[in-house]
């Protein structure tokens, strides 16, 4: 199976595109206000211990929202290769994605998350991976795609989502200059992944 070859640069591109787009801005304008805006407090003073007249919505749609936004549970599919299948180049791995069904990119981002944990993650200027087979948060997620968890698309998704989180933390620039500015950590890296996995399941991806 042929594949393209990734830059570095090239997923992260990508994915700003894609964020920039108006379709992408308007999946996520209402994540910060699921309930359709701020409720009015237009109208009587709320009787004292009649809380739920404070709601926009009933309750019980409330709770289910709720329980709705929490993230997925981890996957649960096949290991991931050993420390060789770490250092393998990730086109080696294609034959992987044969028969497998695509993914919601909240599940492609765990799938990614378990290969910093396991691989390990690295931050070298313009590398997806290093020697070892540590990856950055993009060549987490290449590598997760690389193993069937997901079609492009899906993966063009993830770093999206990203892209989003990382925006609403305050960071203008790419994933990339992110992941390797100076003083970045590991346990930096994963819990970016798993805003971004909140983020992504609560808008229902």
């Amino acid at each position: 199976m042929s594949l393209p070859t990734l830059a570095p640069d090239d997923l992260d591109r990508a994915a700003v595109d894609l964020h920039d787009t108006a379709a992408w801005q308007e999946i996520v304008r209402h994540w910060d206000t699921p309930y359709g805006g701020t409720p009015s407090h237009d109208g009587p003073p709320t009787a004292p211990g009649d809380w739920r007249r404070l709601l926009s919505v009933p309750v019980d749609q409330l709770v289910a929202t709720a329980l709705g936004g929490l993230a997925p549970p981890p996957p649960a599919e096949r290991p991931l290769p050993g420390r060789l299948g770490a250092v393998l180049p990730d086109r080696l791995h294609a034959w992987r994605r044969l028969g497998q069904p695509d993914v919601r990119p909240s599940t492609h981002l765990a799938h990614a998350r378990r290969v910093l944990v396991e691989w390990g993650w690295q931050n070298k200027p313009y590398r997806l991976r290093d020697t070892r087979g540590a990856r950055c948060v993009c060549g987490a997620l290449l590598s997760a795609h690389r193993l069937g968890y997901g079609s492009a698309d899906t993966m063009n998704r993830s770093a999206a989502w990203l892209v989003t989180e990382l925006r609403a933390q305050g960071w203008t620039g790419l994933i990339g200059p992110w992941n390797r500015a100076p003083g970045r950590t590991a346990d930096q890296a994963l819990a970016l992944v798993d805003a971004t996995i909140r983020r992504a399941a609560h808008a229902g991806e």
